[in-house]
């Protein structure tokens, strides 16, 4: 990957619905060989996919929480099942594996703090190996972004 992947990438992850055209001028590129990096992008697994961005304020899901986990035992049956059942719940939007004092991080959106009390006692405390959970909920949202730097 070079600099003018990059900077397609950026361009990319700013306006994923730009036409070859647009993309093409913001680069300094023709469209063919410019559709022709997206595309290797595309097929090398550096583009992911493509997906709107929502507002999840605006959508109904104001309340965030961050929710960090610690497991107990650590073994392989434990971890795998937990991960596995995080990864079917559909307010977890992110999930990081730590190192440090807790093993998981998770991202929650929920629409109202009575939804996240039925959250916790419905689906995280159903999680399998919990040995403790510690929430942190965000005031407000200071940066957010979909552009990776460089």
């Amino acid at each position: 990957m070079d600099d003018l992947d990059r900077k397609i990438l950026r361009a990319l992850q700013a306006d994923g619905r730009q036409t070859i055209q647009e993309l093409s001028e913001k680069v300094g590129l023709s469209p063919s060989p410019c559709l022709r990096r997206v595309r290797n992008l595309e097929r090398a697994g550096v583009i992911a996919g493509y997906a709107a961005i929502v507002d999840h304020e605006a959508y109904g899901l104001p309340v965030t929480v961050f929710l960090q986990v610690k497991l107990s035992p650590h073994t392989e049956e434990i971890v795998a099942a937990f991960e596995q059942a995080v990864a079917r719940i559909d307010e977890i939007m992110e999930c990081y594996l730590l190192a440090g004092d807790r093993d998981y991080l998770l991202k929650v959106v929920v629409a109202s703090l009575a939804d996240y009390e039925t959250f916790m006692r419905r689906r995280v405390h159903k999680l399998p190996g919990i040995a403790s959970l510690d929430s942190s909920f965000a005031f407000g949202e200071i940066k957010r972004s979909t552009v990776l730097p460089g």
